[in-house]
């Protein structure tokens, strides 16, 4: 069943329940301010109530992302990822899903400080606390023809700055995001494929890209690695979310024999590609064998592609049975 945890406690979705809420004046609904992750986890023993056995896939990966994100957008100087992520796996087990969609968001808290007698020469700035919020509720489940045959994407017509210090980071500013996948569902499509101001690739509007080009992997300069990439040199921000499924499958392709080059991606380099991926934690590797009205390579997912869709379901099978056993 669907399970929300909000700042300490289990809150009741039935009418009339006495639960903890979110204020109407908390940061989220009156400036959009906060950050979240979506994880892919589930319960290996989803009949016991008493021993679950919850499992969450790459629990600490997300959480590493989000504390970084939380210092680097000054949401919060410090995270306790520790605490946080007992709560995430005690809701996991509280809602006996055996696949959950697992949403964890922070925002800037409570803004309605001066009803607390906190002035604005009180010293208050900074003070209260942020709101945590976790829902566990049943996980897509993605069709096996559109995994193993592949989907068709479209180009969006939003482009992203580098120099907006949002990009980057997995913040809750999703509505441009959203209208454009609306907008790709019109054409039968199931993602759209964003670029920068500049023209180069950034990603879907909910997943990161991935390129194979003659035996070579190929993807976006994500946000953190452009001086590794620059190798001393300037460095243009990225705007690009560092994905975490993203990482994944390319350790996943260096387990292969296939390592991968992070460069500047333009239009060109996604239509000659031979094979192109999207990724993300809830559909794990999805490819795309056609942009537009364009095929990419012979119109079929290609070797790589097959592989890693295979091996992100053995691995979240992995995480159940440990979890089970």
């Amino acid at each position: 069943m669907t399970t929300v945890f909000l700042n300490g406690q289990f809150v009741s979705l039935e009418a009339g329940a006495e639960s903890p809420r979110i204020s109407v004046f908390d940061a989220s609904i009156q400036h959009g301010v906060g950050l979240f992750e979506t994880m892919l986890g589930g319960c290996a023993r989803p009949g016991n109530a008493s021993d679950p056995r919850a499992w969450v896939m790459l629990i600490d990966e997300h959480l590493e992302r989000l504390e970084r994100s939380a210092a680097t957008l000054n949401l919060a100087s410090v995270l306790h990822t520790g605490p946080l992520g007992d709560a995430v796996f005690a809701t996991v087990a509280q809602s006996g899903l055996a696949r959950a969609r697992v949403r964890l968001t922070i925002t800037g808290g409570d803004l309605n400080l001066l009803a607390r007698g906190q002035g604005a020469g009180s010293g208050a700035s900074g003070a209260h606390s942020p709101t945590i919020l976790i829902v566990a509720q049943p996980a897509t489940a993605y069709p096996a023809p559109m995994l193993e045959g592949g989907v068709m994407a479209t180009l969006a017509d939003t482009r992203v700055s580098p120099f907006v210090p949002d990009e980057g980071h997995k913040t809750l500013n999703y509505w441009w995001r959203l209208r454009e996948l609306q907008a790709a569902g019109a054409k039968g499509a199931a993602e759209a494929i964003v670029f920068s101001v500049t023209g180069h690739v950034v990603g879907g509007c909910v997943s990161s890209i991935l390129l194979v080009k003659n035996g070579k992997l190929s993807v976006p300069i994500a946000k953190g690695e452009e001086a590794e990439v620059a190798r001393g040199g300037e460095a243009l921000p990225s705007p690009v979310l560092p994905g975490i499924t993203r990482e994944w499958a390319i350790n996943a392709a260096a387990g292969e024999g296939m390592l991968c080059t992070k460069r500047m991606l333009t239009i060109n380099d996604v239509l000659d590609a031979d094979e192109v991926m999207l990724t993300n934690s809830s559909w794990g590797v999805l490819p795309i064998v056609k942009v537009e009205q364009r095929s990419i390579a012979s119109g079929q997912p290609g070797p790589l592609a097959k592989q890693l869709v295979e091996s992100w379901a053995q691995e979240t099978e992995r995480l159940a049975d440990l979890a089970g056993a």
